[in-house]
């Protein structure tokens, strides 16, 4: 019995250590019960590395250490040697890359120069510590034009060294690395460069030195600066002479800043900038008669946010010269012409009467009837007369049709 008693050890032995993945572990590693055994081993852990400390072997048989790991929960508690120290006056190890919060196994043994080992040290249970908690505080700033303020509040844990800010736009559920703050107490950052009238979502990680990542801050949710509503109840005239007048209803927006008026000649052209004002009416002035544009007004408010365009442009014009004259009666009585007309367009403030004759032109001003009597005439001389209409604001209609009439010369 004394001697099966040794035999079943080291069977069991061999065992444990025939799992080690380890492509220098043999498959089955043969056990030297003389070597002499590892002990007083402490540990020391962190995050992701856990240190083992013995006391040294000195034995002039004993060639180094062999570390054995195995996680609580995986492989049945099987050990696999995860390091090979070659050196019997070493006595410590550091094992590192470790999942946090995680419980882990370790055995130490010994080797010799034949390369046999001793029995394995008492089993060493120890952990890594969880990853550091999440920043406790963080706040968006909302309602900053084309950006988006974050401040948070430092993280308790002196190994923190810098956060990550993560982004997410409500479109997608993926989340983005958008920048890096470094330093533990700095505790804001601006993410500039946005959309204006759009929503984001922010969460923040505290890194630590050593690259440690804790779990994500809560979400928080922001929205940059709204635009300024679309002006609203654009109008433009078309009866004022030379020139377009343009109004609109106040914002009701309590940031406006001023309005913008944009312009063009066709509708569907490069609308350039005319004016800035403050004020709710613009008179544009155009050297032309029954000329047409086009016009936009936005706001703008005190952050330079300006808003959307109407839909369509509102079209406005200068008044039209008044339509020419129709010339309806020209007679004569052998001493005078008499020509007599209408008013086509319901304009005419006075006339004009033009007389064209072989001896020149004579102009008739101020006629302020539709029928003139012309009492410079001689028989036998053919007379053209040509009318034209004046409204109240001086605007000159085209010229009527022209008339042409010869008082005949009477022989007694």
């Amino acid at each position: 019995m004394k001697r099966f008693a040794p035999t079943l050890l080291l069977c069991a032995l061999i065992l444990l250590f025939s799992a080690c993945q380890n492509p220098t572990v043999p498959q089955k590693p043969t056990i030297n019960p003389d070597l002499p055994t590892v002990t007083d081993i402490k540990t020391l852990s962190d995050i992701t590395q856990i240190a083992l400390e013995w006391s040294p072997i000195h034995d002039l048989n004993v060639e180094g250490y062999h570390i054995y790991r195995a996680k609580s929960i995986d492989n049945n508690g099987t050990l696999n040697r995860v390091a090979t120290i070659s050196d019997r006056y070493a006595s410590h190890f550091t094992d590192t890359n470790l999942t946090p919060g995680t419980l882990y196994i370790y055995k130490i043994s010994v080797f010799s120069k034949d390369k046999r080992e001793s029995k394995p040290s008492e089993t060493i249970k120890t952990g890594t510590k969880s990853v550091i908690e999440p920043v406790p505080f963080i706040q968006a700033m909302v309602g900053l034009p084309g950006r988006i303020k974050l401040i948070w509040r430092p993280h308790p844990s002196e190994r923190v060294s810098s956060y990550v800010i993560e982004r997410s736009d409500f479109s997608s559920a993926k989340w983005s690395r958008l920048a890096t703050v470094e330093g533990r107490l700095s505790a804001e950052y601006i993410d500039d460069k946005l959309a204006d009238s759009k929503s984001y979502r922010y969460r923040i990680i505290a890194k630590t030195y050593d690259g440690i990542l804790s779990a994500p801050s809560h979400v928080v949710e922001a929205q940059t600066k709204q635009l300024p509503p679309v002006v609203e109840n654009l109008r433009s005239t078309h009866n004022l002479p030379k020139k377009i007048a343009i109004s609109w209803d106040a914002s009701s927006y309590k940031d406006i800043s001023h309005y913008n008026v944009y312009r063009a000649n066709f509708s569907n052209l490069f609308y350039t900038l005319l004016v800035k004002t403050k004020a709710l009416t613009y008179e544009d002035t155009i050297n032309e008669d029954g000329a047409a544009r086009y016009y936009y007004v936005t706001a703008t408010d005190k952050d330079g946010l300006e808003s959307q365009r109407q839909a369509v442009p509102v079209m406005g014009s200068t008044l039209e010269i008044p339509s020419a004259p129709s010339i309806n009666i020209i007679k004569h009585d052998a001493a005078k012409v008499l020509i007599g007309w209408n008013d086509t367009s319901n304009r005419a403030a006075k006339y004009q009467i033009e007389r064209v004759s072989k001896s020149g032109t004579l102009i008739y001003t101020n006629v302020m009837r539709n029928t003139f009597v012309d009492s410079d005439v001689l028989a036998g001389i053919e007379y053209n007369y040509t009318v034209y209409a004046i409204d109240v604001n001086g605007l000159i209609s085209k010229p009527s049709a022209k008339a042409a009439i010869t008082i005949p010369n009477i022989t007694k």
